[in-house]
């Protein structure tokens, strides 16, 4: 069976160098919004989305991120823009890693169904459950009580999609 949509879910690929101009604000909307039409559980919308277009925030974002990885990389791989995806702690809401991973998912598919690039970022968690993440949430205005699940580097891939791997054999099952 083929159609747009499982073409488009088949040819997006994680996108780990990208051009340094900023995307659009009707792209960056477009994202966004696909982000808030993710699936929650009880339909609860528990996820909170932060878009940082900043330089100088994206650059604190750039350094937290890279000092959980031990690393002097940029881990958002020059993305002009950071998308970042907060839930409730488990104690609050158990299903928030769920719901804030599908609010990542639907934003990647969005993104590439658009024509921007995309990659699934980790380690926002441990970025933000530190004193200069706490102090950056209220910047950003958001609740006490929230974790960090994981962010998006977003913008204009800097050459041409790869190809896709093959799947592993066996990837699923049918029960009847």
């Amino acid at each position: 069976m083929d159609n747009p949509i499982l073409q488009s879910l088949r040819e997006r690929r994680s996108v780990r160098a990208y051009r340094p101009d900023q995307i659009r604000d009707d792209e960056l909307q477009a994202v966004l919004e696909a982000g808030t039409y993710a699936p929650t559980a009880r339909g609860v919308q528990d996820p909170w989305i932060v878009a940082v277009q900043n330089p100088d925030m994206v650059a604190q974002l750039v350094r937290m991120n890279a000092a959980v990885m031990g690393t002097n990389d940029n881990p958002y791989y020059g993305a002009p823009t950071i998308v970042l995806v907060f839930t409730s702690r488990p104690d609050k809401w158990p299903h928030g890693v769920c719901d804030g991973s599908l609010v990542l998912g639907n934003m990647m598919n969005a993104a590439h169904a658009i024509g921007l690039a995309s990659c699934w970022i980790n380690r926002e968690r441990e970025m933000f459950d530190t004193d200069e993440g706490r102090d950056l949430m209220r910047r950003l205005g958001l609740p006490d009580g929230l974790m960090g699940i994981g962010a998006l580097a977003l913008g204009y891939a800097a050459q041409p999609l790869a190809a896709p791997k093959p799947r592993k054999e066996n990837y699923y099952r049918i029960v009847k």
